[in-house]
């Protein structure tokens, strides 16, 4: 497990790159690691999660550090005015260059946490994605795909790639192939800050592992690319 950076930080927020394997909120044992929100309280004193990441995605989180930072970006993220965009390495090659699926999500009581596709009882869910690049790898091609959520379903990306037939590599609850870490990165993050409503972007490179480091240059691509290159209400399914 790496080291929590701090990639931007004041008296309300603070704006983090958590390393894979560390749980964003403390964990339900007293064996899993200190949590994020654990470690910064030691560091800073209070702060409350304002969103989640999976134990072992890596990336950008922000935490706030007053109740009142807290409620205005509870409301930022209702409002969708928060922009996320996430990097992750798949097996095997996507449909087509971009698309936009839109398929319900719901808990799955035989395989948790796992999350399955469910029309009756799943939350709306909706991902936007496009390729980035692909490489040669043992076992076969991978691929390398930026995702924007447009909701924020537990295992959302996770569950929709793996739809797709292109689970993300190191992602055995949903079929990827075996890795040193689960190949998703939050890369990027852009909000209203909570006191003056100006906005705050941060980007955090993904961890030095050869998973990513085999798509250097689709990595430098895909950091300057924009959401917006996806395509809009278009669904794949």
């Amino acid at each position: 497990m790496g080291e929590l950076r701090v990639v931007f930080g004041d008296e309300h927020i603070l704006v983090i790159d958590k390393p894979p394997g560390m749980p964003s909120v403390p964990a339900r044992t007293p064996l899993d690691p200190p949590s994020v929100t654990e470690r910064l309280t030691a560091r800073f004193g209070p702060v409350e999660a304002v969103h989640r990441l999976d134990r072992d995605t890596s990336g950008l989180l922000v935490v706030a550090r007053s109740s009142a930072a807290r409620a205005a970006l509870g409301r930022a993220f209702e409002a969708r005015s928060v922009a996320k965009r996430y990097l992750a390495v798949v097996a095997g090659r996507l449909p087509r260059a971009r698309g936009t699926i839109c398929l319900p999500l719901a808990a799955d009581p035989h395989t948790p946490p796992r999350q399955r596709i469910d029309p009756i009882i799943g939350r709306r869910a909706e991902t936007r994605w496009w390729v980035a690049g692909a490489a040669a790898a043992a076992g076969g091609t991978r691929t390398l795909v930026v995702l924007e959520p447009v909701t924020g379903r537990s295992h959302q990306l996770r569950a929709h790639l793996a739809w797709l037939g292109a689970p993300i590599v190191g992602d055995r609850l949903y079929g990827g192939p075996a890795a040193e870490l689960l190949a998703l990165h939050a890369a990027s993050l852009e909000f209203p800050h909570p006191l003056h409503g100006r906005s705050v972007s941060a980007e955090a490179p993904p961890p030095d592992t050869p998973t990513w480091t085999a798509f250097s240059v689709g990595l430098d691509q895909a950091r300057r690319s924009v959401g917006r290159n996806a395509d809009g209400p278009t669904c794949d399914q």
